[in-house]
């Protein structure tokens, strides 16, 4: 169901306030161990991003959770230029008839053996550092999603705010390569932001990691009193990109 015509004025006014940000959409789908999973792979790959693409929405990323879990995690990310341009693209869909076709397998899954048990969806918009969704370098198939919770919301724009002003400098400068961060606007686990960094491979993770903990004006930013306790709790998963991925 779409939104009301008054929600969707909201949305456009709400919109032209973060006009230079994006707005992000972060799926994750569940699959158990006898799930029908190939039937969601050629869904997103064969149908829902050729879609999304053709409405303009690019840099999709599709990433798995490292090792073998259970159940298996998929990880959708869907990067939007506007919360309208969201729900403009929900519309389109639904007359894509060159969608709708190649969708009809995936439809048409038993609910004996369904393609995934379930899946959740978090929104976000972009930080003001970082308004934009950034690509991975060459050979950077290493992702890891850190998502930080605060124990209220002032917490949560307090920790924002330290990225903003102090922390998105001090990452470039270690080697902590951003792909997107976004404060969280609607899901589970509120309130929290998520960040998405890349790294070529675990040492360089830890290494850069490394660098991060001891540089100068880490300490000094870390110390400050405004930022005291802005962070509750640290959720941390690390990803891979599936071969469909655009990330």
């Amino acid at each position: 169901m779409f939104l009301k015509p008054f929600l969707f004025v909201f949305l456009f006014l709400f919109s032209l306030t973060y006009a230079q940000k994006d707005f992000y959409e972060l799926r994750t789908y569940s699959v158990e161990f006898n799930a029908s999973e190939s039937e969601l792979h050629n869904y997103l790959s064969e149908a829902l991003l050729p879609a999304f693409n053709r409405q303009g929405i690019k840099n999709i990323g599709v990433l798995e959770e490292l090792g073998n879990p259970t159940p298996k995690k998929i990880y959708l990310l869907i990067p939007y230029q506007s919360m309208v341009e969201y729900e403009v693209v929900l519309q389109k869909l639904s007359a894509d008839e060159d969608f709708k076709k190649k969708k009809e397998s995936y439809d048409a899954v038993s609910h004996t053996r369904p393609a995934f048990s379930r899946y959740t969806t978090s929104l976000y918009i972009a930080f003001d550092g970082l308004p934009h969704l950034v690509k991975p370098k060459e050979g950077h198939q290493l992702f890891e999603l850190r998502t930080y919770e605060g124990h209220n919301e002032h917490s949560v724009e307090r920790k924002v705010k330290m990225f903003n002003v102090e922390e998105f400098s001090i990452f470039e400068a270690t080697g902590l390569h951003s792909v997107f961060f976004g404060e969280q606007i609607a899901g589970p686990n509120m309130p929290a932001l998520t960040y998405l960094i890349s790294f070529a491979s675990m040492k360089d993770r830890d290494t850069n990691w490394d660098k991060f903990r001891v540089h100068p004006e880490w300490k000094r930013a870390s110390a400050l009193p405004e930022y005291a306790n802005s962070v509750s709790s640290i959720k941390r998963t690390f990803l891979t990109p599936l071969s469909y991925s655009q990330l």
